[in-house]
Order: C-alpha cells, then sequence, then structure tokens
C-alpha cells in the first residue's frame, strides 16, 4: 500500500501489513521513500513535480489515483504510483492548493480541495472537472485574515463525520471552523473556539467527540459543537502552537500531536521553534512528550504527520521543516530518523523562518 506525508492531505490510513512506499510532499516536489520491509532502511525512489511546492497529497483508494496540490501550481493526478504526472484542474479558478480530501458520494467518490484564497471545490470525476462550493463563501467572511503577508485566509483541513459522509468540517486558518450537513450545499460556523483553527480530529466510535488544534492550544466538544472546552493554551507543556495530529482508527483514546513552543510569527525573529510530539493515552486528557530517539524542543517545525494502521501494530510519519521525516514502527515508543537532507516539508513560507541566522 501507499501513504502519503503532507501538510494538508488525509492522515489516517489503515492496510494489513505495513507499508513500504511513502510519498512526501516537499517544497520540491513528491519524494517517494522505499524500504524492503519492516525494519529495514528506507531510501529515496524517485521524484516528481520537482519544481512544485506541494501542500497536500492524497491516495484515493477506489482508484489508487494520487493527487498531489501544489502552491500556485494546481492539482496533479498520477495513476502509477508517483512516477508520472498530468495536470488536472479544468474549472479551478484558484490554483493555490492547501488542502485535499475525499468522501464517498452517491456510489462514487468526491474529491475536495481547498485554496488561498479560502475556497472551496470538488470534483466527481477524480479531478478531471472541478466546480466550487460556493456556499461555503455565503458565511461572515468579515473576519478572514491571515497574520503573515499577503494576509488572505486558507481552507486549510477539510474532513468528514466517519459515519455521515455528507457531514463535513473545514477549517479556515485564519477565519474559524464551518460544518456542512448536505455536502457543501450549505455551511454553518461554529463557535465556541480560537478563530485560528488548524484541522479537526473525530472520534471514529462517538464522532461527537471532536479535536480542534489552532492557534491558541487545542479545543475539545464532548456533543458535536455545542458546547466547547478549551483544553490547551499557549503555555501549555506540548507546546502552544499545536497543528499536526493524528488518532488511532481502532483505539481512539491513543492519540499524537505535534507543537512548537510558539507561533510562527516568533520564528522570523528567533528562527526556533521548540518542537515535540507529544502521545495521550486517555483521549487528550493528559500528554506526555515522546523521547525516545527523536529529539525533544527541535528547532525546526513538524509540518505533516501520518499513522498507518496495520493490524498487529501501528506505524506514524512526521516530517519537518528542515526536509527529515521521523518514524515509529512500534506505535510510537521508538523513533528513527527515516530520512534527511529532504527538501523542507513546509506550509508556505514556514521552512524560511526557520533558518539560522
Amino acid at each position: 500500500m501507499t501513504i502519503a506525508l503532507s501538510h494538508g492531505g488525509p492522515t489516517i490510513y489503515s492496510s494489513s501489513t505495513p507499508s513500504n512506499q511513502l510519498l512526501v510532499g516537499t517544497i520540491e516536489g513528491v519524494v517517494i521513500l522505499e524500504r524492503d520491509g519492516l525494519g529495514s532502511p528506507w531510501r529515496t525512489a524517485h521524484r516528481g513535480l520537482v519544481h512544485k511546492h506541494i501542500h497536500a497529497l492524497m491516495v484515493e483508494p477506489g482508484s489508487g489515483t494520487i493527487f498531489a496540490g501544489a502552491t500556485r501550481g494546481s492539482v496533479h493526478a498520477s495513476i502509477d504510483g508517483g512516477y508520472t504526472w498530468e495536470l488536472r484542474d479544468q474549472g479551478l479558478t484558484q490554483d493555490d492548493i492547501y488542502s485535499l480530501s475525499w468522501s464517498r458520494h452517491d456510489g462514487g467518490v468526491r474529491i475536495f480541495a481547498g485554496t488561498e484564497p479560502a475556497h472551496l471545490y470538488s470534483s466527481d470525476d477524480l479531478g478531471f472537472t472541478w466546480k466550487e462550493m460556493e456556499a461555503m463563501r455565503s458565511v461572515d467572511m468579515s473576519g478572514w485574515c491571515f497574520p503573515a503577508p499577503p494576509h488572505i485566509a486558507h481552507t486549510k483541513h477539510i474532513n468528514f463525520h466517519p459515519n455521515d459522509p455528507k457531514t463535513m468540517f473545514v477549517s479556515i486558518e485564519q477565519g474559524g471552523l464551518l460544518k456542512s450537513a448536505d455536502f457543501g450545499e450549505s455551511f454553518d460556523v461554529m463557535r465556541g473556539m480560537d478563530d485560528d483553527v488548524h484541522r479537526t480530529l473525530i472520534n471514529p466510535e462517538d464522532p461527537d467527540r471532536i479535536y480542534v488544534t489552532g492557534g491558541d492550544g487545542i479545543y475539545f466538544t464532548p456533543n458535536g459543537g455545542d458546547s466547547w472546552e478549551h483544553w490547551t493554551t499557549r503555555q501549555d507543556p506540548i507546546g502552544g502552537y499545536p497543528d499536526v495530529m493524528v488518532m488511532h482508527p481502532r483505539q481512539p483514546e491513543v492519540m499524537f500531536v505535534g507543537a512548537s513552543r510558539q507561533d510562527p510569527g516568533g520564528w522570523r525573529a528567533t528562527h526556533y521553534a521548540g518542537s515535540k510530539i507529544s502521545r495521550s493515552a486517555d483521549g487528550g486528557h493528559t500528554w506526555s512528550t515522546v523521547t525516545a530517539g527523536v529529539p525533544d524542543d527541535m528547532q525546526t517545525a513538524f509540518e505533516a504527520m501520518c499513522l498507518e494502521d496495520w493490524g498487529d501494530g501501528f506505524s506514524l510519519f512526521n516530517a519537518t521543516a528542515a526536509g527529515e521525516v521521523w518514524c515509529s514502527d512500534d506505535g510510537g515508543d521508538s523513533w528513527y530518523c527515516a530520512a534527511s537532507g529532504l527538501a523542507p516539508i513546509s506550509k508556505g513560507d514556514h521552512y524560511k523562518y526557520l533558518i539560522p541566522a
């Protein structure tokens, strides 16, 4: 099975055995890493789309088509495992792709792409044609603004209710969390959290339990969004700026989060993120820092994370703005550097802020 690691793509995979191919979205295209089996070293097998900054990678499981969303480079698709690519952007009126996702629809699949400026597009024919989900921009957008130049909000993350594919959650950075119960025909703003929303995580066994990471920590709702609890803040030991977060699909109490000490605005001055990975075994109530093999308080930032559940165990992959991929094949108990020296894995210009002075 092929899995993909990127800032704005899906993060949870399930397979019968550990995968031996990993696609990584970097600022210089898609890198294919391969290994001979569990415990053997990873090697670089191929590089594609080398002139594109890849924000999002997604594997559509039905067809096996791999999609790549690029910064000012639109959407590309591969049907041979990422070795060759073709442009698929008919109908897209924005070409700065930040997020990709998919959901089942009328016996088929619908693919979604989020952009900067913050728009949402969908395709029912594997990306050959797209249409804008115009209802997303019918909500109050007066507060949509990103702190860094050019101060334009983007559609950072797209997620779906595990039992109802028509219910979707769209994270606007910055602008808030939107919910649609009719596959994007209408949207409502979910209130009760900071408007710097990064991504949602939904408990598959109890979908009313939803987690949100953002610029002001982690928020949680036990009741589908009727009320929210502020679980971590900017001063929390896990890191004040949590972004990437995953949950084990069969053991949802097991969670991992990657966070830095402060937000990227501070990185510009210090060139230091102070990032760490933390683990929870109780559904996010308590966290402990992961230190077995991966450095604590890293200078760089974790910009992508994914989890692969392979039955008898699970693997985790974390990528940094310094071009590293950190891996654990024993459920997060121990870690090793699977790849280094890659081009940065980065949302926007984050990597530039972290180049040491």
